[in-house]
């Protein structure tokens, strides 16, 4: 039976929302048995070996040439920002037990990002979208929050690191916005993995970490930079191609859900209710969101 354009780009995104939902799992199995720099010099190493066998396979190497000059300040603060980010992330995933609720607080990044857009690129928005936002970061609340009523002790540990990071990657969001008609994806993508691989190199090195690793933590870091950097990227562009980025961003905000179902198949635990209620309250602003900007494209 041959699968219409459109059933294969809803397979293909499903197939890179279960890879990226994976990227959790396996990040957060590999952490439990070594550092955060051993893990970053292995996870971007595999990562940087799939894009560039990606980039071979796609011939996109001649836009490495078109890179004008001035744009290479741009790529320097966009890879800081993304060292700053991923190892924000992976420290979220490190410290929360349950990598389900460091998804569910990550989905305040779509918020973020519009908040940031309507200053700094003066973009409109609409009342879904409002919504949208208000929900994801009522549901992100939901969820940190532990009940205390000490301003210290008030947040579960590690929810500020996914904060960090979404506030830095949504900025990262949208300096890429502005740029990416100059700077192809392809570019971007190996800008951010070589600095992650210099930064997790020079931490190992700077720390006198050992580059021996267990078998099982590299048997996870391998699972899951295929993945995470190589299948997510691969099956998410190629979704693009057979339907709209708003119907791919929509199948997106269900992340969450298999990282929860992985979560508990691969760690057997579930977060408590609470995160779990705070989760469906982001993914339903998420949806909003896609929803307010599908809207707003149509007008």
């Amino acid at each position: 039976m041959k699968l219409s354009n459109t059933l294969k780009g809803y397979l293909l995104a499903i197939i890179s929302v279960l890879s990226v939902s994976n990227v959790y799992i396996f990040s957060k199995a590999a952490l439990k048995e070594v550092s955060i720099p051993q893990f970053g010099l292995y996870w971007f190493s595999f990562g940087l070996f799939w894009i560039l066998v990606f980039a071979y396979y796609r011939k996109s190497f001649h836009v490495f040439k078109k890179i004008e000059k001035r744009h290479y300040f741009i790529m320097i603060w966009l890879g800081l920002f993304d060292v700053l980010s991923t190892y924000f992330f992976f420290k979220a995933i490190h410290t929360i037990p349950n990598p389900s609720v460091v998804s569910f607080i990550g989905n305040i990044s779509p918020a973020l990002v519009i908040i940031l857009s309507i200053f700094f690129l003066k973009e409109r928005f609409n009342s879904l979208e409002v919504i949208g936002i208000f929900l994801a970061l009522v549901g992100a609340f939901v969820i940190s929050y532990k009940g205390n009523v000490g301003v210290e002790d008030m947040f579960i540990n590690g929810a500020q690191f996914v904060l960090f990071s979404s506030m830095i990657s949504s900025t990262n969001a949208i300096i890429i916005k502005k740029n990416i008609q100059k700077i192809p994806p392809i570019v971007l993508t190996v800008n951010r993995t070589v600095f992650l691989l210099l930064f997790s190199l020079g931490t190992m090195l700077l720390l006198d970490k050992s580059f021996i690793i267990s078998n099982s933590a590299l048997e996870n870091i391998f699972i899951g930079s295929v993945l995470g950097p190589f299948l997510t990227v691969i099956t998410g562009f190629l979704a693009l191609q057979y339907i709209p980025l708003s119907r791919k961003a929509i199948i997106g905000s269900t992340k969450g859900l298999f990282v929860l179902l992985g979560s508990y198949i691969y760690f057997g635990n579930f977060p408590r209710n609470m995160a779990i209620i705070g989760g469906i309250v982001t993914i339903l602003g998420v949806l909003l969101i896609t929803f307010g900007k599908m809207k707003l494209q149509k007008k």
